[in-house]
């Protein structure tokens, strides 16, 4: 049984639709979600669809018996908050007698210098201690985390954010769940740690260069001061705690903590990671 943590979120969603795409028989796949009826689309292909929540370990515990590989994929919230929710996550895999844990993790968590990175070195840690043999997929940022405004972006004339210059190897989510479904359907991954990324490093500048060449809108990217870009992410309806961390993250990737390429993504999906092209294309359609 192939087990999915918050599988109901955009990279779970994914990362079941390409697992039913491999082959694996809806049936040898259980998603776990707080809310059952947000995957009932899945459910209805065959997909067993039950209910775990990170901060309940006890419906985690049910949620988990008989997994042979779990995808636990990394919860949302303030640090704190993830933590919590991820250890829980750990000792329930534990109790449960998972056999492979695989953990979407953050690009060098061991030493990254966004401060929330530090939730991907503790669970790190707290797997490794466990027992459980696993693979770490330390991922990259995602295309989406600045796409996700391209609508603004065209209204206004520019992406915001506090990353400079800073190159960041992005990938799209697909490219991150093709990753996490090869590592479940294959073999010889266990006590692996894969640094993943887009095939190069790009700045922001360049995705705001292609948003104009495909749109035929001006669109730039404006770098504001750490907290003038915390106050906007407020201004958006992140909660203020959150929008601090994002802001110290941009920051941070203005320094260099993203910049690292490898091909050890395009190697495990077996081709070559979404270009900026694409994913501009892909987003401006959306």
């Amino acid at each position: 049984m192939i087990v999915i943590t918050a599988a109901s979120g955009n990279l779970g969603r994914l990362v079941l639709e390409d697992l039913l795409g491999r082959g694996v028989a809806a049936s040898g796949i259980r998603a776990v979600v707080r809310d059952t009826a947000k995957l009932a689309d899945f459910a209805d292909r065959g997909v067993e669809v039950v209910r775990g929540d990170y901060t309940d370990q006890g419906s985690l515990v049910a949620a988990l018996e008989g997994a042979e590989k779990l995808l636990l994929i990394s919860s949302m919230g303030t640090s704190d908050e993830r933590l919590g929710q991820h250890l829980n996550a750990v000792a329930a895999a534990k109790q449960a007698g998972v056999k492979h844990l695989v953990y979407t993790s953050i690009t060098k968590a061991d030493g990254n210098a966004i401060a929330f990175s530090r939730v991907h070195r503790d669970t790190e840690a707290a797997i490794i201690e466990s027992g459980i043999p696993f693979t770490f997929l330390r991922n990259n940022w995602y295309f989406e985390n600045l796409l996700g405004s391209v609508g603004a972006a065209l209204e206004h004339g520019a992406f915001i954010g506090s990353a400079g210059e800073g190159r960041i190897g992005y990938a799209t989510r697909a490219d991150y769940a093709a990753a996490a479904a090869a590592v479940l359907t294959g073999e010889g991954h266990e006590g692996q740690v894969y640094e993943l990324s887009g095939d190069v490093a790009i700045p922001n500048a360049e995705i705001a260069a292609e948003v104009s060449a495909q749109s035929g809108k001006q669109v730039g990217y404006v770098t504001l001061p750490e907290q003038e870009y915390a106050k906007a992410l407020e201004g958006f309806g992140i909660p203020a705690a959150i929008a601090v961390e994002l802001a110290q993250a941009d920051v941070a990737i203005s320094a260099g903590a993203l910049a690292d390429a490898t091909d050890t993504l395009k190697t495990l999906i077996g081709r070559p990671t979404t270009t900026v092209a694409e994913a501009v294309a892909q987003a401006l359609k959306a």
